[in-house]
C-alpha cells in the first residue's frame, strides 16, 4: 500500500507519457498533449494506486486524498479563470476513468459536474442560452442516477422519447430550452435527488469512477483480453468544454487512419450541437469529418495539424476525442486506436515504408491470432442476394449465423453450443453489451457510425459488424426486425453480414476464400526473416499440405500415418489385418495397404518437393479402427467369413481400459514388426519414385511414444535394415533420410541422453506428454477445468497454453541434454501438438530453444508472428544464431 506521503493527485502539466501505470492511459496521454501545447482543458488525475487504496479501505476516500485535489481544483479554477460552485461564473467539470491499457467504453463518465437549480437559473441568465443550461442539467442528472446511483437509464431515456414524439422531432437537437426545462422537471421525479452541493457530486462521481473498476463489463472486458497485472483506474478531473453549446458547437471522434481499412487518410465522424456520448452511444449517426471541413474549416484545419503531431509523436494510429465549443478546438483524448487485423498489418507495413518504424517493432505491434482474418473468406461478390439493408461497413469479414437480439440470450445459447453461430442486433450497444457481442459471430446496429461503441469494439474483438443500417428499424423486445420494404425478420432467422460493403443479406450467402494481400505477404516475410524457429504444419493428405505452403510453412512436422487408412475402402481392409489369425493373412493385407500407403506418400513428398517431411509410424491403438456397433460388426463378419461372435469377442478383447497407456505406438512395432516394415517400405519407396520423378525428397520417419531406449535399440536396426534392403532392389539409388521419435512419455524425458544416440531428431507430442506429465485425460477434464480455472487452482488450460513450469521444463531439460551430447550438427527438436499454433506457447518454444514448431495449416501465419515476436524481444538475429549454431 502506498505510504502517507505518496503523491496522489497530477496536474495535466506534472504528468508524463511513461507513467500510464500510474496515471492511466487516458490521464498519461492527457499529459502529453499537455506537454506539447495542443489545446487541452485543464484538469487533474488521481492515481491508479489511490483506486487500490480506495479498495483497501473499503470504498472509503484514502485519508488526504480530498485535500491533495481540492489543491489541485484550486489550481484548475486559475487556470479556467472560473469558480468550481460558483453562480455567477461557474466551473463545470468531467471525471472520467482511465486505466493503464485502453478499455473503450468499459468504465464510467460523468459529465457537467457542478450544476444545481440555482447555477442552472444563472447560466440562464448570463448567457441567455437556456437550451445548452438545461440539456448539460438532464445529462448530469441522468448520468449521475446511473454512474453514482446505479440506476438503470431507461426511465429517463423514455421520457426523452415522449417528450420527442409529442414534439414531432427526431434528434435530440430539436429539443428546445422549455423542452429540456420539462425534461429536467421529470427527471426529478424519477429517482434520489442529484446532491445540490458541487462538492459533494464531485467526491460522489469519483467514488463512482474507482467502482466503474469492478463493473461487469470492465471485469468481463479485462478477462476476455486477458489484460491483468493492473492496480486499478485512474480518475481524470477536467474543466469541460461544451460541443452543445450552440450551431458553433459539436463534438467528433477520429483516427489518423482508417482503423478498418488501415488506409492512410484522416478518418473521423462529428456531431454539431452534441457531447462525446453522443457520437460513440450510436444515438445519432454523426456525419463525417467533411462536415466540419465544410462548416468549420479554421477548426478542422486545426485538428488536422494536431493529428499530424499526434501520429509522428506517438509512432503509431491514433483515436482522437476533440469537442468544438463556439468555433474554439479542444482536444479531449488521444490513444492509440483499436484497428481490424486488415488495418493493423496495412498500418505496420506502410509505417516501416514510411521510415515510422523498423520491421521489427511492426511485428510486435501484431496480435499473432488475428491472421486468422486473412485465413477466412469473404462474401461471394457473384452470389446471388437478397438485401434487407445496408449500413456502415464498421468492422470487415463476412458472417452468417441466426438473428438474437439480447446479449443474454447469444451468451447462453453459446455457453450451450460453442457452435452455434449468432447474429446480434440492437438498436445500439453499450459497454453493458459486450457478452453478447463476444458470444455473437456478427454484430448488426440501427444507429451508429463508424466510431461507435458498436463498431470500435467489434474491431478490437475482430468481429464484422454493421453499424448505422437505418432502414432496419429494431425491435428488440418484440425480438424482430423490420426492413424498409416491411420484410420482418424474426429471432432464429438466418442472416448474413458483408463487413467489406455493410449489407445485411438474407440467409447464408456463399463465400469465397480471401484473396492474397500484399500487405499481409510483406509482414509474413519480415515473420521469417526475423524468426529464430522455423514453422511446420501438421497435414495428413497433400490438400492439406498445399495448404499449409501457401500459408508459409517450411515443411511437414507430423504426417499421421494411420489417417490414410480411414477412407471407406481402407478401413475394411485395416481391419482385416487387424483381426488376421495368422501372419500369413497379415501379411496379405499389409500388402494391399502399402499400395495405398505409397501412393498417399509419393503425393505428399511430390507437394512438398524441397521440403521435410515427418512421418509418424502407426500411433493409436488398434481398436479405434474396429467397429464400435453391431451392424458394422456384422458386415465385418461376413467380409472376412468369421462369425459375428467371433468377430465381437475379438473386438471387446482389444479394447482397453486405457488407451492412451496401452498398446499403441512403438509397442505395436515389437509385438507386429510387420506393420512397421510395410510403412517404411511404402514411405521410402514412394520417396524413390518421386525422386526419380523429379521432387527433392526429405523424408522424415518418426517412431512414436517411445519410453525407453531399449525399445529403439529393437526398432532402428529393423528399420535401417528395411532401408538399406529398398536401396539395393532399387539398383543402388538412395534418398537421404532421418530417423527420429515423438517424445511424448515423461520418462523418455528424463533419459533423453541414451535416447539422443539413436536419433537424428525429436519432436515433442505436447498434447499426450501433457496428459501423462498432469495426469489429466484430455477427454474429461472438462469435467473439473472449468472450476480449476474459475478457483485460479490453474491460470491456464494446459491443453491450450503450455505448461512452462512442469511439461515445459521437461521439453527444455531434454532438449539441452540431448543438444549438448549431439554436440550440434544436424540434429533438430520440435514440437508438433496444439500448442504449436498458440502464440504464447510458441513464444517459450523459441526461448527453450527448439528449432521448429508444427501446427496446423491454418495456425501457421499466426505461428510465425508468434515466433517473430519471441525472436526480436530476445534479441536475436539470423547473424547470432549462426554464430551459435542453432
Amino acid at each position: 500500500m502506498p505510504g502517507p506521503n505518496q503523491k496522489r493527485v497530477y496536474m495535466f502539466a506534472e504528468g508524463r507519457i511513461d507513467q500510464k501505470e500510474l496515471l492511466g492511459n487516458k490521464g498519461a496521454n492527457l499529459c502529453e498533449m499537455s506537454r506539447l501545447g495542443l489545446p487541452v482543458p485543464p484538469g487533474f488525475v488521481i492515481t491508479t494506486t489511490t483506486c487500490l487504496d480506495f479498495f483497501e479501505a473499503k470504498k472509503k476516500m484514502p485519508p488526504g486524498l480530498k485535500e491533495e485535489y481540492l489543491t489541485a481544483l484550486a489550481q484548475v479554477e486559475k487556470q479556467a479563470g472560473k469558480i468550481f460552485g460558483d453562480k455567477s461564473n461557474p466551473l463545470l467539470l468531467s471525471v472520467r476513468s482511465g486505466a493503464a491499457v485502453s478499455m473503450p467504453g468499459m468504465m464510467d463518465t460523468v459529465l457537467s459536474l457542478g450544476l444545481n437549480d440555482e447555477i442552472v437559473a444563472a447560466l440562464v441568465e448570463s448567457t441567455g442560452n437556456k437550451k445548452w443550461a438545461f440539456d448539460c442539467y438532464r445529462r448530469l442528472i441522468q448520468m449521475y442516477q446511473n454512474v453514482v446511483l446505479g440506476k438503470s437509464t431507461d426511465p429517463y431515456e423514455e421520457v426523452i422519447k415522449k417528450m420527442k414524439a409529442a414534439k414531432g422531432y427526431k434528434y435530440d437537437m430539436q429539443m428546445s430550452g422549455e423542452d429540456w426545462e420539462e425534461v429536467v422537471r421529470q427527471f426529478k421525479g424519477l429517482g434520489e435527488a442529484l446532491p445540490t452541493d458541487p462538492h459533494e457530486q464531485l467526491e460522489t462521481a469519483i467514488a463512482a469512477v474507482f467502482n466503474s473498476w469492478f463493473t461487469p463489463r470492465a471485469v468481463r472486458y479485462r478477462e476476455y483480453n486477458n489484460i491483468q497485472g493492473l492496480l486499478g483506474t485512474a480518475c481524470n478531473v477536467q474543466t469541460m468544454v461544451f460541443g452543445n453549446k450552440s450551431a458553433d458547437s459539436g463534438t467528433g471522434v477520429a483516427f489518423t487512419r482508417n482503423p478498418a481499412t488501415g488506409e492512410n487518410v484522416f478518418f473521423g465522424e462529428y456531431l454539431e450541437q452534441a457531447q462525446g456520448e453522443d457520437v460513440v452511444s450510436g444515438v445519432r449517426t454523426p456525419h463525417s469529418l467533411a462536415f466540419l471541413q465544410q462548416h468549420m474549416p479554421e477548426a478542422y484545419q486545426e485538428l488536422d495539424k494536431y493529428q499530424r503531431l499526434l501520429e509522428t509523436h506517438f509512432r503509431d494510429m491514433q483515436d482522437l476525442e476533440f469537442s468544438v465549443e463556439d468555433r474554439k478546438l479542444y482536444m479531449l483524448q488521444t490513444r492509440t486506436g483499436k484497428r481490424t487485423a486488415k488495418a493493423s498489418v496495412q498500418i505496420a507495413v506502410d509505417m516501416v515504408a514510411e521510415g515510422m518504424i523498423t520491421e521489427q517493432e511492426a511485428l510486435l505491434r501484431i496480435d499473432p491470432e488475428r491472421m486468422n482474418y486473412f485465413l477466412h473468406p469473404t462474401v461471394d461478390t457473384k452470389a446471388p442476394k437478397t438485401v434487407l439493408g445496408k449500413g456502415l461497413p464498421a468492422s470487415p469479414g463476412a458472417a452468417t449465423g441466426a438473428v438474437v437480439f439480447s446479449p443474454e440470450v447469444a451468451e447462453t445459447m453459446v455457453k450451450g453450443d460453442p457452435n452455434v453461430k449468432l447474429i446480434l442486433v440492437r438498436t445500439e450497444t453499450t459497454a453493458d453489451d459486450i457478452h453478447g457481442m463476444r458470444a455473437a459471430t456478427g454484430i448488426v446496429t440501427e444507429n451508429g457510425g463508424m466510431t461507435s461503441h458498436a463498431a470500435v469494439v467489434a474491431r478490437g474483438m475482430g468481429k464484422c459488424c454493421v453499424a448505422g443500417a437505418h432502414t432496419l428499424h429494431v425491435d428488440v423486445e418484440g425480438k424482430q426486425f423490420i426492413t424498409k420494404d416491411g420484410t420482418v425478420i424474426k429471432e432464429g432467422d438466418v442472416i448474413t453480414l458483408d463487413g467489406a460493403s455493410g449489407l445485411v443479406l438474407l440467409g447464408d450467402v456463399p463465400r469465397m476464400p480471401p484473396g492474397a494481400d500484399a500487405c499481409f505477404q510483406t509482414l509474413m516475410g519480415w515473420a521469417h526473416k526475423h524468426s529464430r524457429l522455423a514453422v511446420a504444419a501438421n497435414a495428413d493428405s497433400p490438400e492439406d499440405a498445399r495448404v499449409a505452403l501457401s500459408y508459409g510453412a517450411t515443411g511437414i512436422g507430423l504426417c499421421r500415418t494411420e489417417h490414410m487408412f480411414f477412407p471407406p475402402e481402407r478401413i475394411d481392409i485395416m481391419r482385416e489385418m487387424i483381426l488376421a489369425e495368422t501372419e500369413k493373412e497379415r501379411q496379405k493385407a499389409l500388402d494391399r495397404l502399402f499400395a495405398f500407403q505409397k501412393a498417399d506418400m509419393r503425393a505428399m513428398f511430390e507437394v512438398m518437393t524441397g521440403k521435410h517431411v515427418t512421418i509418424r509410424l502407426l500411433d493409436p491403438p488398434l481398436h479405434e479402427f474396429l467397429p464400435t456397433n453391431h451392424h458394422d460388426a456384422e458386415a465385418l463378419a461376413a467380409r472376412i467369413g468369421k462369425p459375428v461372435e467371433t468377430v465381437l469377442r475379438e473386438i471387446s478383447e482389444l479394447k482397453e481400459a486405457n488407451p492412451m497407456l496401452g498398446f499403441r505406438g512403438c509397442r505395436l512395432t515389437i509385438k507386429f514388426p510387420e506393420i512397421t516394415l510395410m510403412q517404411v517400405r511404402a514411405i521410402i519407396m514412394a520417396a524413390v519414385e518421386a525422386q526419380a520423378g523429379g521432387a527433392m525428397v526429405h523424408p522424415e520417419i518418426m517412431i512414436p511414444l517411445v519410453a525407453t531406449s531399449t525399445e529403439l535399440e529393437v526398432i532402428v536396426p529393423l528399420v535401417e535394415a528395411e532401408i538399406r534392403k529398398i536401396f539395393a532392389e532399387s539398383g543402388g539409388i538412395t534418398v537421404p533420410y532421418r530417423l527420429g521419435t515423438m517424445v511424448e512419455v515423461p520418462r523418455a524425458c528424463l533419459t533423453a541422453e541414451k535416447i539422443a544416440p539413436f536419433v537424428s531428431f525429436i519432436s515433442f507430442g505436447t498434447n499426450d506428454l501433457t496428459q501423462m506429465t498432469w495426469g489429466f485425460s484430455r477427454d474429461d477434464v472438462s469435467h473439473f477445468l472449468p472450476q480449476y480455472l474459475e478457483k485460479k487452482v490453474i491460470h491456464a488450460d494446459p491443453f491450450v497454453s503450455i505448461d512452462e513450469e512442469g511439461v515445459g521444463q521437461l521439453i527444455k531439460m531434454t532438449t539441452d541434454k540431448m543438444k549438448t551430447q549431439k554436440n550440434g550438427g544436424s540434429f533438430t527438436a520440435g514440437i508438433c501438438g496444439e500448442h504449436g499454433g498458440d502464440p504464447a506457447s510458441v513464444a517459450f518454444f523459441s526461448r527453450a530453444g527448439l528449432d521448429y514448431v508444427s501446427c496446423s495449416p491454418y495456425r501457421v501465419p499466426i505461428a510465425w508472428i508468434a515466433a517473430a515476436q519471441s525472436a526480436v524481444k530476445e534479441g536475436f538475429t539470423k547473424e547470432k544464431g549462426q554464430e551459435n549454431g542453432k
